[in-house]
């Protein structure tokens, strides 16, 4: 125990943090969950948040092994995971629905709340580059502050639409269904020129 805290630093875990809260920008999600939450009923902030921390410490610690075992590579991963961003940025823009299925509170709660829209292929992905640079036990302290922040902003989100007003959510879901999907097209171009690239290696 004392080994797996002798590696916390201060600093590394400023850095860690910050860069996991770019990646996972909750507030930025917003009118995302305020779109979930007028489709399922009801979110569940304590549910979501756990499942939050199960998945992403989940990953850094056993993440690129699981992927391995199915036959499934990072870049693979991070695709998938754009594709279903693409699908809910066109439902934010277009004021369609593609997800077609009754969603409840407890399920919207786990999919695609915490997954894949915090603990998705771009948080995992950069938990992986993390473990590269940072200690274990500064990585997983910058996850627990993260997904506090994640149940503030979950627990505040009823406020915030009664002071945004149905305008106000309206104008927000075009605004950042636009910045979602332009992240979604970055996902896949980014990860799926890499595959082609390593398949046409792997051919000469």
């Amino acid at each position: 125990m004392n080994a797996f805290f002798s590696g916390f630093n201060p600093s590394e875990l400023f850095k860690a943090t910050m860069v996991l809260f770019a990646v996972i920008d909750i507030v930025g999600s917003v009118p995302l969950i305020i779109k979930l939450k007028e489709q399922a009923g009801d979110l569940h902030p304590m549910r979501t948040s756990l499942v939050s921390l199960g998945i992403m410490i989940g990953f850094l610690i056993l993440g690129e092994s699981i992927l391995k075992l199915f036959g499934v590579d990072i870049k693979s991963f991070a695709v998938a995971g754009s594709l279903i961003l693409f699908a809910m940025s066109l439902e934010m823009i277009l004021g369609v629905r593609l997800f077609r299925d009754n969603v409840s509170g407890k399920t919207a709660s786990i999919v695609p709340l915490a997954f894949p829209i915090i603990a998705g292929a771009g948080t995992m992905t950069t938990l992986v580059s993390l473990r590269a640079e940072f200690q274990n036990i500064n990585i997983i302290l910058a996850i627990m502050i993260n997904v506090i922040i994640v149940y503030v902003v979950l627990r505040l989100t009823k406020r915030l639409e009664i002071f945004l007003g149905p305008g106000g959510i309206a104008i927000l879901k075009k605004v950042f269904g636009i910045i979602l999907l332009a992240i979604a097209v970055k996902l896949f171009t980014t990860n799926i020129s890499s595959m082609v690239q390593a398949i046409a290696e792997q051919k000469h």
